[in-house]
């Protein structure tokens, strides 16, 4: 069953209430910005007391400083004129529970959604699949701290971004709603000039 219509309406009554919100001004007001995960338990605006038009949010897997996060990053500084970045990561991310190896396999035994398992996820379809899968780095995670400092290292070094701007890196623990820092992360990501 889709959820196109539930979505359309809830539009209507947003767009019906908008407001003044056609005036918030394009770079965001309060000139940061999040690389977080997608998981749908994740509200930045909550946890991180956002207002719409106050930061960018970039949500990937994982919450991984893949190309497309850097690229989005490098605009929100260079056009959009944010100064400070959060990494923020996740406990009980699902990219702790594959490999590289394990999404490759996944997808070769077909493209119908896995299962997950006390042993992991299992493909439950039928071909076909393909073996695409195979040829991506899925930026899965093996260490949940040392992925944070990882990602923000990799942003930190990227010759696209100035040393002048911050970069810290968190968990966020979907048990408490806190930010638990990783020190070494915004060690790793600390402005130089």
């Amino acid at each position: 069953m889709s959820v196109l219509d539930e979505v359309l309406k809830s539009n209507a009554a947003y767009a019906a209430n908008f407001g003044d919100r056609a005036t918030l001004a394009l770079p965001p007001a309060r000139r940061f910005a999040i690389l977080t995960c997608m998981d749908a338990r994740l509200d930045p605006a909550k946890y991180a007391g956002l207002s719409e038009g106050d930061a960018h949010v970039i949500r990937n897997a994982g919450g991984r400083a893949s190309d497309d996060a850097i690229r989005s990053l490098v605009i929100s500084y260079k056009l959009l004129g944010t100064q400070e970045w959060f990494v923020i990561h996740h406990t009980d991310c699902g990219m702790e529970f594959f490999t590289n190896d394990v999404m490759g396999g996944l997808l070769e035994s077909s493209l119908e959604t896995a299962a997950l398992g006390a042993g992991g996820f299992t493909d439950v379809g039928a071909g076909p699949g393909s073996a695409e899968g195979r040829y991506i780095n899925w930026l899965t995670i093996a260490d949940q701290t040392g992925s944070v400092v990882d990602d923000v290292r990799r942003i930190r070094e990227h010759p696209l971004v100035p040393a002048r701007i911050p970069i810290y890196g968190y968990v966020y623990d979907v048990r408490s709603g806190r930010l638990i820092e990783v020190p070494a992360a915004t060690a790793a990501g600390r402005a130089t000039s």
